[in-house]
C-alpha cells in the first residue's frame, strides 16, 4: 500500500520541524559552549549540529522514499530512508571520535577553563525539554507510518535527553569545585561527561549502523521468515512450504514464497490458494510491522497429495499430457485397482498416433501408482462443430407426452418435463410418419425431477435407465440430455 498524499505530507512536516528544532538547539549550544568554555557543551552542540545534518538527511530521505516504483526502480524508493539512517550513524561516529580525542587532551594537558554559569544550565535544560518533545512526535508518527528514517530520528533525539542529563552532571561538579574549592582534579568532570556522551553516541550509532546495513545488504529481518513459514503451513491446500525470504527497503518488506500445492487444483483454486497464502503474509507481517507495506510474489508448485484419488490421478496425468479423460471406472480386483475410462484425442488425429497417445497414458498411470495392475482407454474424437437444428417438439406432441410418460414411470409421476426435441434443418420428414423406420435422427433433452436428499449416484443410475427405456421405444433418438433436478422449494 502507498501511502496517501495526507501521510505523505505528515512525514514530511514532522521530519521538518525536526528540521528546525535541531537547528534552534545546535546555534544555543553552540554559543552557550563558546561563552562558558564548556567541552560538554561543546560537544552536546556538535552532537547537535549532526543532528541537524541527520534531520535534513530524514527530511529529504522521506521525501524521496515515499515517490512509487517506477522504470528505473521496480520496487519503489524505500532504501533511501536506510541510506539516510546509515550515513547518519556514520556522521554520529566520527563526531564521537573527535569529542573522545578533545576530551582527552584536556584531561591530560588541562586545557581549557570551564565557567559552569547559569546559562549554562538554561541551555541543557531546554535542550531536554525540546528532545523529550520532538522524541515523542517523532516516534508516535514514525509507528504509525512505519517509517525507519523518523525512527531512527526520534532514536537521536531520545539519546540526547541522556547525554543532556551527562552534561549536566558534568557541569554541577564543576560548579561545586568552583564554589566550594573542592580538589582541582574534580574540575575535570565535564571532560569526563564529554566521554560519556561520546560513549553514548558510539552505542547508538553502532546499533542504527547494523540496522541500516542489515536492511542495505537484505539480511532477512529477524525470526520473521520463520514466523511466516509457520503462518503459511496452516493455510488450506499449502502441501508443504518449501521457501520463504524476505528483505525489507524503509517501511517496505518484500518476500518471495515457494509452496507446494494439490495438483489436481484448477486454475482459479491455486489463484484462490495463492491470495490467501499472500493475506497469511500480509497478517503476519504486520504483527511485528503494523503499518509497514508488504509485497508478496507466491510461486505454487504442484505435487501428488495424500488425499489424490485414483481418479484424480488420471484426470490430472490426462490433462498434463494434452487430453482430456471422463467417464472413469474404478474397480478393485483381487488386491490390484483396475481402470477404464474414455479419452479425447483430436478428431483429425490418425488411429496410430491416438493409439500412441493412449498408450503412453496408460504406462504413465502404470508408474504413477503401483497398485494399479491394469488400464484400459476407449478413444473418443470430441465434436467440436456447431450443428444446426430446428425445435419439432409441437410436431411431435404425442412423441413428447409418450416420452414424459416413460420418464415418470422410473421418476415418478409428475417428474418430467420441459420436453425438447430438435431435428436437423436439412430434413423434409414430416412428423406423421415419426413411426417409420426412416423417420430421422431427434435430439432430446428431457427435465427431471428426483428427491432432493437422493445420493448423486443413485440419480445417476435413474436417469441412465430413463435413456435405456427411451431409446429402446424411440430408436431414431440421437443424442438424449436429461438434466436431473431436486423439487423446487
Amino acid at each position: 500500500m502507498q501511502f496517501s498524499n495526507a501521510a505523505q505530507r505528515e512525514k514530511s512536516i514532522v521530519a521538518l520541524s525536526s528540521v528546525g528544532a535541531a537547528i534552534g538547539l545546535t546555534t544555543l549550544k553552540i554559543v552557550v559552549a563558546l561563552l562558558t568554555g564548556s567541552l560538554g557543551i561543546l560537544a552536546e552542540a556538535t552532537h547537535s549540529g549532526l543532528d541537524l545534518v541527520a534531520a535534513l538527511l530524514t527530511f529529504l530521505a522521506v521525501r524521496v522514499a515515499d515517490r512509487p516504483a517506477d522504470a528505473t526502480h521496480n520496487y519503489g524508493h524505500s532504501k533511501v530512508e536506510n541510506l539516510s539512517a546509515f550515513l547518519e550513524a556514520a556522521l554520529l561516529l566520527l563526531t564521537a571520535v573527535w569529542v573522545i580525542y578533545e576530551a582527552i587532551r584536556r584531561l591530560l594537558y588541562h586545557e581549557g577553563h570551564v565557567d559552569a554559569s547559569i546559562w549554562a544550565f538554561i541551555v541543557m535544560f531546554i535542550s531536554i525539554g525540546v528532545d523529550v518533545t520532538r522524541s515523542r512526535v517523532l516516534l508516535r508518527v514514525a509507528r504509525r507510518l512505519g517509517s525507519q528514517a523518523l525512527e531512527a530520528d526520534a532514536l537521536h533525539f531520545s539519546t540526547d535527553i541522556w547525554s543532556s542529563a551527562v552534561v549536566i552532571g558534568g557541569l554541577v561538579v564543576v560548579w561545586l569545585v568552583q564554589s566550594f574549592h573542592l580538589p582541582a582534579w574534580l574540575g575535570q568532570a565535564d571532560a569526563v561527561a564529554a566521554l560519556g556522551v561520546s560513549a553514548i553516541v558510539i552505542w547508538v550509532s553502532l546499533r542504527l549502523a547494523r540496522e541500516t546495513i542489515d536492511a542495505l545488504i537484505d539480511r532477512s529481518p529477524g525470526r520473521l521468515a520463520e514466523q511466516l513459514s509457520d503462518c503459511i503451513a496452516h493455510v488450506e491446500d499449502v502441501s508443504e512450504v518449501r521457501r520463504v525470504r524476505m528483505r525489507r527497503a524503509g517501511n517496505k518488506f518484500f518476500a518471495d514464497v515457494i509452496i507446494a500445492a494439490p495438483r489436481t487444483l484448477t486454475f482459479e483454486q491455486t489463484h484462490s490458494l495463492t491470495e490467501r497464502v499472500e493475506k497469511a503474509v500480509m497478517e503476519a507481517t504486520r504483527t511485528i510491522s503494523p503499518q509497514g507495506d508488504v509485497d508478496i510474489v507466491v510461486h505454487v508448485e504442484p505435487t501428488a497429495s495424500s488425499q489424490e484419488t485414483l481418479t484424480d490421478q488420471i484426470y490430472y496425468l490426462a490433462e498434463s499430457q494434452g487430453i482430456h479423460a471422463h467417464d472413469i471406472h474404478v474397480r478393485e480386483v483381487n488386491g490390484r485397482l483396475e481402470a477404464d475410462f474414455d479419452l479425447e484425442v483430436q478428431e483429425d488425429m490418425a488411429l496410430n498416433e491416438a493409439h500412441a497417445v493412449a498408450t503412453r497414458l496408460e504406462q504413465t498411470i502404470l508408474q504413477n501408482n503401483p497398485r494399479v495392475g491394469r488400464v484400459t482407454t476407449h478413444l473418443e474424437a470430441p465434436n467440436s462443430t456447431i450443428v444446426r437444428r430446428q425445435d419439432v417438439t409441437k410436431q411431435y406432441a404425442d412423441m413428447a407426452n409418450n416420452i414424459c410418460r416413460i420418464a415418470d414411470t422410473i421418476a415418478g409421476i409428475g417428474s418430467a418435463h420441459d420436453v425438447h426435441l430438435y431435428r436437423s434443418r436439412t430434413s423434409r420428414v414430416t412428423a406423421g410418419r415419426q413411426n417409420s423406420n426412416k423417420e430421422p435422427a431427434l435430439d432430446l433433452v428431457l427435465h427431471t425431477i428426483f428427491d432432493a436428499r437422493a445420493p448423486l449416484s443413485k440419480v445417476h443410475v435413474w436417469a441412465e435407465e430413463i435413456k435405456r427405456e427411451l431409446r429402446r421405444a424411440y430408436p431414431n433418438l440421437d443424442s438424449v440430455i436429461i438434466h436431473t433436478e431436486p423439487p423446487e422449494a
